[in-house]
C-alpha cells in the first residue's frame, strides 16, 4: 500500500533510489528491509536507508517537451543558477515530463527559477542596496526608478529592491522578498519607525531566506567590514555588485577566497564600475584576454579628480582652488586626501593588475602622493563640509610648489597628468604625476575623463584606447546599473 512516486537507478547498477510520500517513508523502509533480509545478511545488498531531510519533487510537464532538445538543460541550468542542489532526476519515456528531487527548504526557490526559465513569470532580481543614502546609492535608485517600466516592457526584467541600508540604519520588506517602494524618499524611510539599526547578520539571513533565485547585493559603501561578507554571500549563491574597491584591491587571501566561492557556487561578482565608472575598461580587458590576446602593458589615468585638477589649474587657478572645484562637482572621494595621496588610484591599479593575473597588493604599487605627511595623516574635526574646508585651507600651502611644476611642464610644451603604468612582464605597477608631451595619449585628457591604453600583441602599431567621462556619482551609478543589467541578461539566458 505504498505509493512509489519515482524510481531511479545508477548507471553502474550499484544503487536504486525510490521516492515515496514522506508519511510512508518509515513503512517503506521496513518493507524493504523485510524483503531483503537475506540479501542484507549476506551483504549482497549493503544497506537500505531513509533520508531524514525533508524533500520535494519539482517537475516540468508539457507536450512541447517531446523531441525538443534543450528543455532539460534549461531546467537544470535554472536550478544550478539558483543554487538549488538536485538529489534525484527522472524523465518519463514519453519525454513529456522531467522531475527532480530537491531539499524541502529549496522548493520555492526551485519553482521560481523554473517559472522564470520558461517565461512563466517575469525574470525578477531581488536587490539589496547598501549605502543607499549616499550620493552614489541615491543616484542608482533614481536611475532604477526612471527605467523600471522600460525594463519590464523591453527586457521582461523586474528589479525588486528588498532592502536598503545606510551607514547606521536599514529597512527591509515586511516579509522575505517583499519589494520596497523606492519612489518614496529613502532618507525618510531610513529615519522612520520601520527602520532598524544596521545589522549585517540579520540582512544576510534575510538574503539567504529569500526564495527568489536571483539575489543581488549592490555595495555602494567603502566599508571593509561589508567586503568581508562577500565570500559568505557568494557561498549562498548571492550575486554581488561592488563599485567600491575594498574587496577587489583588499587582502589577497580574501580576494582569492571570494573568487573561489564565486566559482564554486555559480554566483557572479560584477565590479566593472570600480574602475572608470561606466567606461567598459574591465570588460575590454577580459575580452582581450579571453580571445587569446596577450596584454603587455596598461597605461593611462584612472583618477577623475586628478584629471580635473591638472586640466583646470593654471596661472590664475591655484592647485587648491582646482581641488575645491572638483569637490564641488562631486568628482572626489568623500575624503579628497584619498585622491590626492594616490590611494584611490592605487586601488584601481590593483584591481586591473589582478584581472591580468598578477598577484599584486596595495603595497606593491609604486605611488607618488601629492600630499605631505602632515596633511595626509592629520585628524580633522567637524562634519564633512568643515573637514573639506579645512583640507582646502591646508592645501593652499601646496599652491606654490604645484604651480612651479606646472610652469616647468609648460615650458617644455608638456601637460601634467597623474599617470599609471602596469608592466605585465615585470609585474611592476606605478602611479605618479608626469609631464607628458603631445605624443602621449594623456596629453588631451579632458577634465572629467579617465583613459586606459591597452598595449597587446595584436594592437602593436597603436594601442587600444578606452576613454571618456568617468567622474561623478551619476556616471558611477550608470556603471552599477549596467552591471545589474548584465546579471539580468545572464539570468535570462536559459529561458526557452
Amino acid at each position: 500500500g505504498i505509493n512509489v512516486l519515482m524510481v531511479t537507478q545508477a548507471s553502474s547498477e550499484s544503487s536504486i533510489t525510490v521516492v515515496v510520500p514522506e508519511d510512508q517513508g518509515k513503512k517503506a523502509l521496513g518493507a524493504l528491509r523485510s524483503t531483503f533480509e537475506l540479501e542484507l545478511s549476506r551483504s549482497n545488498v549493503n544497506a537500505i536507508s531513509l533520508t531524514d531531510t525533508p524533500m520535494s519533487i519539482v517537475a516540468i510537464v508539457g507536450e512541447g517537451m517531446a523531441m525538443n532538445s534543450g528543455v532539460s538543460a534549461s531546467f537544470m541550468s535554472s536550478l544550478a543558477k539558483a543554487n538549488v542542489n538536485i538529489r534525484v532526476i527522472a524523465q518519463g519515456s514519453s519525454e513529456r515530463q522531467v522531475a527532480v528531487v530537491v531539499a524541502g527548504e529549496d522548493t520555492s526557490r526551485a519553482l521560481r527559477a523554473a517559472h522564470m526559465a520558461f517565461t512563466l513569470s517575469q525574470t525578477t532580481c531581488s536587490v539589496v542596496i547598501l549605502g543607499g543614502t549616499g550620493k552614489l546609492g541615491s543616484a542608482l535608485i533614481r536611475q532604477l526608478n526612471a527605467q523600471k517600466e522600460s525594463l519590464k516592457k523591453n527586457l521582461n526584467l523586474g528589479v525588486c529592491v528588498s532592502a536598503i541600508a545606510s551607514r547606521k540604519k536599514m529597512i527591509m520588506g515586511e516579509s522575505s522578498g517583499l519589494c520596497l517602494s523606492t519612489s518614496a524618499d529613502v532618507d525618510e524611510m531610513l529615519t522612520g519607525e520601520k527602520a532598524k539599526d544596521l545589522d549585517m547578520e540579520a540582512l544576510t539571513a534575510m538574503l539567504e531566506a529569500d526564495v527568489n533565485p536571483h539575489r543581488v547585493v549592490v555595495d555602494c559603501t567603502n566599508d571593509d567590514g561589508i567586503a568581508g561578507f562577500y565570500e559568505r554571500w557568494m557561498s549562498s549563491g548571492i550575486n554581488v555588485i561592488s563599485p567600491g574597491r575594498r574587496a577587489g584591491a583588499g587582502p589577497l587571501s580574501r580576494y582569492d577566497a571570494i573568487r573561489e566561492a564565486q566559482r564554486a557556487n555559480s554566483a557572479e561578482w560584477q565590479y566593472e564600475s570600480s574602475v572608470g565608472a561606466a567606461l567598459p575598461i574591465l570588460t575590454t580587458l577580459r575580452d582581450l584576454l579571453q580571445t587569446g590576446d596577450e596584454v603587455q602593458r596598461l597605461r593611462g589615468c584612472v583618477s577623475g579628480t586628478m584629471a580635473y585638477v591638472f586640466r583646470t589649474m593654471d596661472e590664475n587657478t591655484p592647485f587648491s582652488e582646482a581641488v575645491r572645484q572638483a569637490m564641488e562637482k562631486d568628482f572626489t572621494e568623500n575624503d579628497v586626501r584619498e585622491d590626492l595621496s594616490g590611494y584611490d588610484a592605487t586601488r584601481k591599479i590593483v584591481v586591473l593588475a589582478r584581472e591580468l593575473g598578477l598577484n599584486v597588493s596595495m603595497e606593491d604599487v609604486e605611488v607618488e602622493s601629492l600630499l605631505p605627511d602632515d596633511i595626509r595623516n592629520k585628524e580633522y574635526e567637524g562634519d564633512t563640509e568643515a573637514m573639506r574646508a579645512a583640507v582646502i585651507e591646508d592645501l593652499k600651502a601646496l599652491d606654490g610648489p604645484m604651480l612651479e611644476r606646472w610652469r616647468e611642464a609648460r615650458r617644455d610644451d608638456r601637460e601634467l597628468r597623474y599617470k599609471f603604468v602596469i608592466d605585465v612582464a615585470t609585474g611592476k605597477c606605478s602611479c605618479k604625476l608626469s609631464a607628458v608631451d603631445s605624443k602621449d595619449t594623456l596629453y588631451r585628457l579632458r577634465n572629467n575623463e579617465n583613459l586606459v591604453a591597452f598595449e597587446t600583441t595584436r594592437y602593436t602599431t597603436s594601442p587600444l584606447i578606452v576613454k571618456g567621462a568617468a567622474a561623478g556619482p551619476e556616471l558611477a551609478a550608470a556603471g552599477i546599473f549596467a552591471d545589474l543589467l548584465r546579471l539580468g541578461r545572464a539570468f535570462s539566458t536559459s529561458q526557452t
